[in-house]
Protein backbone atom coordinates (compact mmCIF):
# COMPACT_ATOMS: atom_id res chain seq x y z
CA UNK A 1 0.00 0.00 0.00
CA UNK A 2 1.35 3.33 -0.74
CA UNK A 3 2.41 5.72 1.72
CA UNK A 4 0.22 7.45 3.81
CA UNK A 5 0.77 11.06 5.30
CA UNK A 6 -1.23 9.95 9.01
CA UNK A 7 -1.14 8.86 11.71
CA UNK A 8 -1.65 5.05 13.19
CA UNK A 9 -5.26 4.30 14.37
CA UNK A 10 -6.48 2.57 17.24
CA UNK A 11 -9.61 1.40 15.83
CA UNK A 12 -8.68 0.67 12.05
CA UNK A 13 -5.34 -0.93 10.41
CA UNK A 14 -5.19 0.37 6.89
CA UNK A 15 -2.97 -2.39 5.96
CA UNK A 16 -5.32 -4.91 6.57
CA UNK A 17 -9.33 -3.33 6.34
CA UNK A 18 -12.02 -5.98 7.37
CA UNK A 19 -15.71 -6.08 6.68
CA UNK A 20 -17.99 -6.71 9.60
CA UNK A 21 -20.68 -9.32 9.97
CA UNK A 22 -22.45 -11.00 13.13
CA UNK A 23 -19.42 -9.74 15.25
CA UNK A 24 -16.53 -11.24 13.35
CA UNK A 25 -14.30 -9.19 11.10
CA UNK A 26 -13.62 -10.84 7.73
CA UNK A 27 -12.54 -10.53 4.03
CA UNK A 28 -14.31 -10.68 1.33
CA UNK A 29 -15.12 -14.79 -0.29
CA UNK A 30 -14.11 -13.87 -3.94
CA UNK A 31 -11.36 -11.84 -1.89
CA UNK A 32 -11.06 -9.06 -3.82
CA UNK A 33 -10.55 -5.54 -2.70
CA UNK A 34 -11.42 -1.90 -4.08
CA UNK A 35 -8.80 0.68 -3.72
CA UNK A 36 -9.97 4.20 -1.59
CA UNK A 37 -7.64 7.38 -2.08
CA UNK A 38 -7.56 10.70 -0.27
CA UNK A 39 -8.80 13.12 -1.99
CA UNK A 40 -6.38 15.72 -1.07
CA UNK A 41 -3.66 13.71 -1.80
CA UNK A 42 -4.90 11.05 -4.42
CA UNK A 43 -2.54 9.04 -2.44
CA UNK A 44 -3.80 5.15 -1.70
CA UNK A 45 -4.92 5.12 2.28
CA UNK A 46 -6.38 1.48 2.66
CA UNK A 47 -7.90 -1.66 0.01
CA UNK A 48 -10.93 -2.90 0.84
CA UNK A 49 -12.69 -6.00 0.97
CA UNK A 50 -15.33 -6.11 -2.20
CA UNK A 51 -18.18 -7.72 0.01
CA UNK A 52 -20.74 -8.65 -2.75
CA UNK A 53 -23.85 -10.99 -2.10
CA UNK A 54 -22.60 -13.89 0.28
CA UNK A 55 -21.22 -11.26 2.62
CA UNK A 56 -24.32 -9.15 2.07
CA UNK A 57 -26.81 -12.74 2.47
CA UNK A 58 -24.56 -13.78 5.58
CA UNK A 59 -24.96 -10.27 7.28
CA UNK A 60 -28.37 -10.42 6.81
CA UNK A 61 -28.80 -13.81 8.59
CA UNK A 62 -26.71 -12.59 11.77
CA UNK A 63 -28.91 -10.01 12.17
CA UNK A 64 -32.15 -12.10 11.66
CA UNK A 65 -30.55 -14.36 14.06
CA UNK A 66 -29.70 -11.70 16.94
CA UNK A 67 -33.28 -10.30 16.13
CA UNK A 68 -34.78 -11.92 19.04
CA UNK A 69 -32.70 -11.20 21.76
CA UNK A 70 -31.90 -7.67 20.83
CA UNK A 71 -36.05 -7.23 20.31
CA UNK A 72 -36.77 -8.40 23.61
CA UNK A 73 -34.16 -6.36 25.54
CA UNK A 74 -36.25 -3.46 27.79
CA UNK A 75 -36.14 -0.49 26.12
CA UNK A 76 -33.49 0.84 28.85
CA UNK A 77 -31.42 -1.84 28.53
CA UNK A 78 -30.94 -0.95 24.96
CA UNK A 79 -30.56 2.65 25.26
CA UNK A 80 -27.69 1.49 27.87
CA UNK A 81 -26.03 0.36 24.50
CA UNK A 82 -26.62 3.53 22.74
CA UNK A 83 -25.43 5.88 25.51
CA UNK A 84 -22.35 3.39 25.76
CA UNK A 85 -21.89 3.94 22.13
CA UNK A 86 -22.25 7.56 21.93
CA UNK A 87 -19.46 7.82 24.91
CA UNK A 88 -16.80 6.17 22.45
CA UNK A 89 -17.58 7.73 19.55
CA UNK A 90 -17.06 10.79 21.63
CA UNK A 91 -14.04 9.32 23.29
CA UNK A 92 -12.31 8.83 19.78
CA UNK A 93 -13.96 11.82 17.85
CA UNK A 94 -10.18 12.52 16.58
CA UNK A 95 -9.77 9.57 15.04
CA UNK A 96 -13.19 9.06 14.02
CA UNK A 97 -13.00 12.59 11.88
CA UNK A 98 -9.07 11.73 10.45
CA UNK A 99 -10.67 8.95 8.88
CA UNK A 100 -13.31 10.82 7.30
CA UNK A 101 -11.40 13.05 6.07
CA UNK A 102 -8.95 11.30 4.79
CA UNK A 103 -11.60 8.94 2.36
CA UNK A 104 -13.53 11.72 1.52
CA UNK A 105 -12.08 15.20 2.16
CA UNK A 106 -14.15 16.89 4.63
CA UNK A 107 -12.58 19.43 6.11
CA UNK A 108 -11.17 18.54 9.52
CA UNK A 109 -13.29 20.76 11.43
CA UNK A 110 -16.40 19.43 9.46
CA UNK A 111 -15.45 16.03 10.67
CA UNK A 112 -15.21 17.29 14.20
CA UNK A 113 -18.61 18.41 14.16
CA UNK A 114 -20.49 15.52 12.24
CA UNK A 115 -18.63 13.03 14.69
CA UNK A 116 -20.50 15.48 17.40
CA UNK A 117 -23.68 15.25 15.58
CA UNK A 118 -23.16 11.51 14.54
CA UNK A 119 -23.17 10.94 18.50
CA UNK A 120 -26.13 13.25 19.19
CA UNK A 121 -28.38 10.89 17.22
CA UNK A 122 -27.78 7.98 19.27
CA UNK A 123 -28.26 10.10 22.82
CA UNK A 124 -31.83 11.45 21.24
CA UNK A 125 -32.64 7.45 20.27
CA UNK A 126 -31.75 6.09 23.53
CA UNK A 127 -34.39 8.34 25.01
CA UNK A 128 -36.97 8.14 22.57
CA UNK A 129 -36.98 4.27 22.59
CA UNK A 130 -37.89 4.60 25.83
CA UNK A 131 -41.47 6.51 24.60
CA UNK A 132 -42.38 4.33 23.10
CA UNK A 133 -46.30 3.89 23.96
CA UNK A 134 -49.13 2.09 22.89
CA UNK A 135 -52.77 2.97 23.37
CA UNK A 136 -56.14 1.49 24.67
CA UNK A 137 -59.25 2.63 22.54
CA UNK A 138 -62.99 2.37 23.88
CA UNK A 139 -64.58 -0.61 23.41
CA UNK A 140 -68.09 -0.71 21.71
CA UNK A 141 -69.39 -3.34 24.07
CA UNK A 142 -68.60 -4.12 27.62
CA UNK A 143 -67.10 -7.46 27.02
CA UNK A 144 -64.08 -6.41 24.87
CA UNK A 145 -61.13 -4.58 25.43
CA UNK A 146 -58.65 -3.18 22.29
CA UNK A 147 -55.00 -2.22 22.68
CA UNK A 148 -52.43 -1.27 20.48
CA UNK A 149 -48.90 -2.54 20.84
CA UNK A 150 -45.93 -1.42 19.01
CA UNK A 151 -43.32 -3.27 17.70
CA UNK A 152 -39.34 -3.23 15.93
CA UNK A 153 -40.12 -4.23 12.14
CA UNK A 154 -37.40 -6.88 11.97
CA UNK A 155 -34.40 -6.82 10.63
CA UNK A 156 -33.58 -3.67 8.79
CA UNK A 157 -30.70 -2.10 5.76
CA UNK A 158 -29.22 1.05 5.96
CA UNK A 159 -27.67 2.70 2.29
CA UNK A 160 -25.65 5.34 3.94
CA UNK A 161 -23.91 7.97 1.67
CA UNK A 162 -20.37 9.09 0.92
CA UNK A 163 -20.95 13.21 2.34
CA UNK A 164 -22.18 12.59 5.80
CA UNK A 165 -20.62 8.72 6.25
CA UNK A 166 -21.26 9.02 10.16
CA UNK A 167 -24.28 11.17 10.77
CA UNK A 168 -26.32 9.27 8.04
CA UNK A 169 -25.68 5.65 9.57
CA UNK A 170 -26.60 6.88 13.00
CA UNK A 171 -29.69 8.93 12.31
CA UNK A 172 -30.67 5.55 10.82
CA UNK A 173 -28.98 3.13 13.22
CA UNK A 174 -30.49 4.80 16.36
CA UNK A 175 -33.85 4.38 15.91
CA UNK A 176 -33.80 1.33 14.39
CA UNK A 177 -31.31 0.02 17.28
CA UNK A 178 -33.84 1.90 19.82
CA UNK A 179 -36.84 0.07 18.44
CA UNK A 180 -35.37 -2.79 18.93
CA UNK A 181 -34.53 -4.03 15.05
CA UNK A 182 -31.38 -5.36 14.34
CA UNK A 183 -29.30 -3.85 11.45
CA UNK A 184 -27.37 -3.89 8.18
CA UNK A 185 -25.36 -1.39 6.99
CA UNK A 186 -23.70 -0.72 3.62
CA UNK A 187 -21.74 2.53 3.40
CA UNK A 188 -20.52 3.94 0.20
CA UNK A 189 -17.20 2.86 -1.36
CA UNK A 190 -15.71 6.06 -1.37
CA UNK A 191 -16.44 6.34 2.73
CA UNK A 192 -16.03 2.94 4.16
CA UNK A 193 -13.46 3.49 6.76
CA UNK A 194 -15.37 5.51 9.33
CA UNK A 195 -18.36 3.01 9.11
CA UNK A 196 -15.80 0.56 9.70
CA UNK A 197 -14.17 2.10 12.79
CA UNK A 198 -17.44 2.60 13.83
CA UNK A 199 -18.22 -1.25 14.22
CA UNK A 200 -15.11 -1.13 16.12
CA UNK A 201 -16.79 0.39 18.79
CA UNK A 202 -19.90 -1.31 18.61
CA UNK A 203 -17.81 -4.17 19.16
CA UNK A 204 -16.44 -1.99 22.31
CA UNK A 205 -19.62 -1.41 23.45
CA UNK A 206 -20.50 -4.45 23.96
CA UNK A 207 -23.43 -5.08 21.57
CA UNK A 208 -24.40 -8.47 20.78
CA UNK A 209 -23.21 -10.36 17.97
CA UNK A 210 -25.24 -10.17 14.64
CA UNK A 211 -27.11 -6.62 15.74
CA UNK A 212 -24.86 -4.22 13.53
CA UNK A 213 -23.32 -5.63 10.69
CA UNK A 214 -21.26 -3.76 8.17
CA UNK A 215 -20.20 -4.62 4.52
CA UNK A 216 -18.68 -2.32 1.84
CA UNK A 217 -18.38 -2.89 -1.73
CA UNK A 218 -20.17 -4.16 -5.11
CA UNK A 219 -23.14 -1.76 -4.38
CA UNK A 220 -25.78 -3.83 -7.22
CA UNK A 221 -25.05 -6.97 -5.59
CA UNK A 222 -25.43 -5.56 -1.90
CA UNK A 223 -28.79 -3.78 -2.91
CA UNK A 224 -29.69 -7.00 -4.51
CA UNK A 225 -29.21 -9.16 -1.86
CA UNK A 226 -31.19 -6.60 0.55
CA UNK A 227 -33.91 -6.12 -1.62
CA UNK A 228 -34.78 -9.80 -2.64
CA UNK A 229 -34.19 -10.98 0.82
CA UNK A 230 -37.62 -11.72 2.39
CA UNK A 231 -35.50 -11.23 6.13
CA UNK A 232 -34.90 -7.46 5.45
CA UNK A 233 -38.60 -5.75 6.39
CA UNK A 234 -37.46 -1.97 5.96
CA UNK A 235 -34.50 -0.25 4.00
CA UNK A 236 -33.62 3.37 4.70
CA UNK A 237 -31.80 5.25 1.80
CA UNK A 238 -29.85 8.48 1.41
CA UNK A 239 -28.50 9.20 -2.41
CA UNK A 240 -29.91 10.71 -5.32
CA UNK A 241 -33.12 11.12 -6.87
CA UNK A 242 -32.43 8.78 -9.72
CA UNK A 243 -31.42 5.51 -7.12
CA UNK A 244 -34.22 6.73 -5.04
CA UNK A 245 -36.68 5.61 -8.19
CA UNK A 246 -35.11 2.63 -8.84
CA UNK A 247 -35.29 1.39 -5.08
CA UNK A 248 -38.66 2.24 -5.26
CA UNK A 249 -39.29 -0.35 -8.12
CA UNK A 250 -37.07 -2.94 -6.31
CA UNK A 251 -38.55 -2.76 -2.75
CA UNK A 252 -42.77 -3.08 -4.16
CA UNK A 253 -41.74 -6.77 -5.37
CA UNK A 254 -42.07 -7.68 -1.20
CA UNK A 255 -43.48 -4.77 -0.51
CA UNK A 256 -40.77 -3.59 2.18
CA UNK A 257 -41.28 -0.26 4.30
CA UNK A 258 -38.54 2.30 2.37
CA UNK A 259 -37.84 5.92 3.40
CA UNK A 260 -35.96 7.72 1.12
CA UNK A 261 -33.67 11.16 1.67
CA UNK A 262 -33.07 12.07 -2.25
CA UNK A 263 -31.33 14.93 -4.21
CA UNK A 264 -32.31 18.51 -3.39
CA UNK A 265 -31.98 21.82 -5.01
CA UNK A 266 -32.05 24.52 -2.16
CA UNK A 267 -33.20 28.04 -3.05
CA UNK A 268 -31.47 30.54 -0.39
CA UNK A 269 -33.97 34.01 -0.59
CA UNK A 270 -32.38 37.00 0.64
CA UNK A 271 -35.36 39.78 1.14
CA UNK A 272 -34.43 43.48 1.43
CA UNK A 273 -35.38 43.39 5.15
CA UNK A 274 -32.84 40.92 5.51
CA UNK A 275 -30.15 41.65 8.08
CA UNK A 276 -27.37 41.42 5.11
CA UNK A 277 -24.32 40.23 7.52
CA UNK A 278 -26.43 37.45 8.87
CA UNK A 279 -27.38 36.56 5.31
CA UNK A 280 -23.88 36.55 3.95
CA UNK A 281 -22.68 34.51 6.88
CA UNK A 282 -25.19 32.15 6.18
CA UNK A 283 -25.26 31.95 2.92
CA UNK A 284 -21.46 31.08 3.11
CA UNK A 285 -22.15 28.39 5.79
CA UNK A 286 -25.12 26.99 3.38
CA UNK A 287 -22.74 26.80 0.51
CA UNK A 288 -19.79 25.69 0.99
CA UNK A 289 -20.13 23.21 4.11
CA UNK A 290 -18.29 20.14 3.14
CA UNK A 291 -17.08 21.87 -0.30
CA UNK A 292 -20.92 22.26 -1.19
CA UNK A 293 -21.43 18.81 -1.30
CA UNK A 294 -24.63 18.80 0.64
CA UNK A 295 -28.02 18.16 -0.66
CA UNK A 296 -29.50 20.93 1.10
CA UNK A 297 -26.86 23.42 0.40
CA UNK A 298 -27.64 26.51 -1.13
CA UNK A 299 -27.65 26.03 -4.65
CA UNK A 300 -29.60 29.23 -6.25
CA UNK A 301 -28.91 32.57 -4.06
CA UNK A 302 -31.97 35.16 -4.82
CA UNK A 303 -31.48 38.48 -3.42
CA UNK A 304 -34.00 41.57 -3.63
CA UNK A 305 -32.98 43.73 -6.62
CA UNK A 306 -32.41 46.84 -3.42
CA UNK A 307 -29.87 45.08 -1.73
CA UNK A 308 -28.13 42.52 -4.35
CA UNK A 309 -24.74 44.66 -4.94
CA UNK A 310 -24.62 45.45 -1.08
CA UNK A 311 -25.42 41.44 -0.68
CA UNK A 312 -22.95 40.37 -3.44
CA UNK A 313 -20.10 42.57 -1.88
CA UNK A 314 -20.59 41.31 1.67
CA UNK A 315 -21.02 37.53 0.48
CA UNK A 316 -17.75 37.85 -1.73
CA UNK A 317 -15.53 39.67 0.90
CA UNK A 318 -16.29 36.27 3.17
CA UNK A 319 -15.40 33.55 -0.05
CA UNK A 320 -12.07 35.32 -0.42
CA UNK A 321 -11.46 34.70 3.05
CA UNK A 322 -11.94 30.92 2.95
CA UNK A 323 -8.93 28.33 2.82
CA UNK A 324 -8.51 25.79 0.70
CA UNK A 325 -6.23 22.34 1.12
CA UNK A 326 -5.77 19.68 2.11
CA UNK A 327 -8.63 18.33 4.28
CA UNK A 328 -6.27 17.20 7.13
CA UNK A 329 -5.22 20.70 7.91
CA UNK A 330 -7.18 21.82 10.74
CA UNK A 331 -7.02 25.31 9.37
CA UNK A 332 -8.75 24.64 6.06
CA UNK A 333 -12.56 25.48 5.47
CA UNK A 334 -13.09 23.86 1.96
CA UNK A 335 -11.57 20.84 1.50
CA UNK A 336 -11.33 18.49 -2.22
CA UNK A 337 -14.04 17.45 -4.12
CA UNK A 338 -14.96 13.46 -3.03
CA UNK A 339 -13.31 12.21 -6.75
CA UNK A 340 -12.08 13.48 -10.47
CA UNK A 341 -15.87 13.09 -11.28
CA UNK A 342 -17.30 15.43 -8.74
CA UNK A 343 -14.78 17.78 -9.88
CA UNK A 344 -15.43 17.93 -13.67
CA UNK A 345 -19.10 18.36 -13.14
CA UNK A 346 -18.02 21.56 -11.39
CA UNK A 347 -16.32 22.72 -14.15
CA UNK A 348 -18.73 21.41 -16.61
CA UNK A 349 -21.62 23.34 -14.38
CA UNK A 350 -19.43 26.87 -14.35
CA UNK A 351 -18.40 26.62 -18.11
CA UNK A 352 -21.96 26.09 -19.33
CA UNK A 353 -23.05 29.22 -17.23
CA UNK A 354 -20.28 31.24 -18.69
CA UNK A 355 -21.56 29.99 -22.01
CA UNK A 356 -24.77 31.13 -21.38
CA UNK A 357 -23.87 34.83 -20.32
CA UNK A 358 -23.07 34.33 -16.29
CA UNK A 359 -20.38 36.40 -14.74
CA UNK A 360 -17.64 34.89 -12.64
CA UNK A 361 -17.44 37.56 -9.89
CA UNK A 362 -15.06 35.43 -7.41
CA UNK A 363 -12.63 32.18 -7.83
CA UNK A 364 -14.30 29.78 -11.04
CA UNK A 365 -11.35 27.28 -11.98
CA UNK A 366 -9.82 24.47 -10.19
CA UNK A 367 -6.96 25.25 -7.60
CA UNK A 368 -4.04 24.35 -9.39
CA UNK A 369 -1.56 23.96 -6.42
CA UNK A 370 -1.47 20.57 -4.38
CA UNK A 371 -2.76 17.17 -6.50
CA UNK A 372 -6.36 16.86 -4.83
CA UNK A 373 -9.61 17.72 -6.79
CA UNK A 374 -9.80 20.83 -5.57
CA UNK A 375 -11.75 23.63 -6.83
CA UNK A 376 -12.08 27.49 -6.24
CA UNK A 377 -14.77 29.16 -3.81
CA UNK A 378 -16.98 30.55 -6.87
CA UNK A 379 -19.79 33.11 -6.62
CA UNK A 380 -21.37 33.92 -10.47
CA UNK A 381 -23.76 36.47 -11.18
CA UNK A 382 -26.16 36.85 -14.32
CA UNK A 383 -27.65 33.45 -13.56
CA UNK A 384 -30.60 32.04 -16.09
CA UNK A 385 -33.03 29.62 -15.91
CA UNK A 386 -31.13 27.84 -18.63
CA UNK A 387 -28.14 26.88 -17.44
CA UNK A 388 -27.66 23.40 -16.01
CA UNK A 389 -26.82 24.95 -12.47
CA UNK A 390 -30.09 26.38 -11.97
CA UNK A 391 -31.61 23.36 -12.58
CA UNK A 392 -29.46 20.60 -11.43
CA UNK A 393 -27.35 19.57 -8.22
CA UNK A 394 -23.09 21.06 -8.79
CA UNK A 395 -22.56 19.46 -5.66
CA UNK A 396 -19.50 21.93 -5.07
CA UNK A 397 -18.62 25.06 -4.16
CA UNK A 398 -20.04 27.45 -6.55
CA UNK A 399 -22.46 30.25 -5.27
CA UNK A 400 -25.20 30.91 -8.26
CA UNK A 401 -26.86 34.82 -7.76
CA UNK A 402 -30.32 35.50 -8.85
CA UNK A 403 -32.03 38.89 -9.03
CA UNK A 404 -35.72 39.14 -8.24
CA UNK A 405 -38.21 42.19 -7.21
CA UNK A 406 -41.18 40.92 -5.43
CA UNK A 407 -42.23 38.08 -3.08
CA UNK A 408 -44.71 36.16 -5.40
CA UNK A 409 -41.91 36.37 -8.22
CA UNK A 410 -39.10 34.61 -5.55
CA UNK A 411 -41.62 32.06 -4.52
CA UNK A 412 -42.88 30.82 -7.60
CA UNK A 413 -39.44 30.77 -8.57
CA UNK A 414 -38.21 29.26 -5.46
CA UNK A 415 -40.84 26.08 -6.01
CA UNK A 416 -39.69 25.90 -9.64
CA UNK A 417 -38.28 22.36 -9.31
CA UNK A 418 -38.77 19.34 -9.33
CA UNK A 419 -37.06 18.92 -6.00
CA UNK A 420 -38.46 19.88 -2.34
CA UNK A 421 -36.17 19.02 0.35
CA UNK A 422 -34.98 22.26 1.67
CA UNK A 423 -34.92 25.86 1.45
CA UNK A 424 -33.74 29.21 3.02
CA UNK A 425 -34.59 32.50 3.75
CA UNK A 426 -33.99 35.35 5.29
CA UNK A 427 -35.91 38.72 6.13
CA UNK A 428 -36.56 40.77 9.78
CA UNK A 429 -40.51 40.83 8.86
CA UNK A 430 -42.36 38.13 11.07
CA UNK A 431 -45.47 38.05 8.89
CA UNK A 432 -43.20 37.46 5.51
CA UNK A 433 -41.26 34.90 7.22
CA UNK A 434 -44.32 33.02 8.29
CA UNK A 435 -45.98 33.43 4.99
CA UNK A 436 -43.23 32.94 2.64
CA UNK A 437 -42.23 29.53 4.39
CA UNK A 438 -45.97 28.29 4.36
CA UNK A 439 -45.46 29.17 0.47
CA UNK A 440 -42.32 27.44 -0.05
CA UNK A 441 -42.75 23.68 -0.71
CA UNK A 442 -39.82 21.82 0.70
CA UNK A 443 -39.61 19.53 3.60
CA UNK A 444 -36.86 21.67 5.83
CA UNK A 445 -36.94 25.56 5.95
CA UNK A 446 -34.33 27.40 7.42
CA UNK A 447 -35.58 30.88 8.51
CA UNK A 448 -32.67 33.28 9.39
CA UNK A 449 -30.44 29.40 9.39
CA UNK A 450 -28.21 28.29 7.48
CA UNK A 451 -27.60 24.91 9.51
CA UNK A 452 -31.33 24.02 10.37
CA UNK A 453 -30.81 19.88 10.93
CA UNK A 454 -30.68 18.77 14.15
CA UNK A 455 -31.39 15.22 15.96
CA UNK A 456 -34.59 16.09 17.78
CA UNK A 457 -36.65 17.38 14.44
CA UNK A 458 -37.82 15.61 11.31
CA UNK A 459 -35.45 15.79 8.47
CA UNK A 460 -36.67 14.75 5.10
CA UNK A 461 -38.70 16.36 1.58
CA UNK A 462 -41.26 16.16 -0.65
CA UNK A 463 -41.91 15.77 -4.34
CA UNK A 464 -38.74 13.86 -5.75
CA UNK A 465 -36.36 14.61 -3.21
CA UNK A 466 -38.07 11.38 -1.33
CA UNK A 467 -40.62 10.62 1.20
CA UNK A 468 -40.32 9.56 4.83
CA UNK A 469 -38.77 11.58 8.15
CA UNK A 470 -35.25 11.21 9.58
CA UNK A 471 -35.09 12.74 13.50
CA UNK A 472 -37.11 13.67 16.08
CA UNK A 473 -39.98 11.48 17.31
CA UNK A 474 -41.21 11.03 13.78
CA UNK A 475 -37.65 9.52 12.94
CA UNK A 476 -38.50 5.99 14.87
CA UNK A 477 -42.34 5.19 13.29
CA UNK A 478 -41.06 3.28 10.20
CA UNK A 479 -38.93 1.04 12.20
CA UNK A 480 -42.04 0.01 14.31
CA UNK A 481 -45.50 -1.75 13.53
CA UNK A 482 -48.31 -1.14 14.90
CA UNK A 483 -50.42 -4.09 16.51
CA UNK A 484 -54.00 -4.10 17.22
CA UNK A 485 -55.18 -6.69 19.83
CA UNK A 486 -58.63 -7.07 20.42
CA UNK A 487 -59.62 -9.11 23.63
CA UNK A 488 -63.06 -10.58 24.20
CA UNK A 489 -63.75 -11.02 27.82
Amino acid sequence: MANTTTKDFSLLDLEEVKLFVNGSWVTASTDTFFTLKNPSTKEVIANVPRGGRDEAKNAIEAANAAFPQWSKLTANDRADYLLRLRDLMLENEEELATLMSMEMGKAFGESIGEVKYAANFLSWYAEEGRRVYGETIPASSPNKRLFVIKQPVGVVAAITPWNFPLAMMTRKLGPALAAGCTGVVKPASQSPLSALAFAKLVEKAGIPNGVVNIVAGKTQEISDEIFENPVVKKVSFTGSTDVGKTLVEKSAKQLKKLSLELGGHAPFIVFEDADLDKAAEGALASKFRNAGQTCICANRIYVHENVKEEFATRFIEKVRHLKVGDSLDPSVQIGPLVNEDGLNKVVEHVKDAQLKGAVVLEGGHIKEDGDGYFFEPTVIDNVSKDMFIMSEETFGPVAPLFTFSSDEEVIIEANDTEYGLAAYLYTSNLERAVRVSESLNFGVIGLNDAVPGVPQAPFGGMNQSGYGREGGHQGIKDYLEEKFISLSL
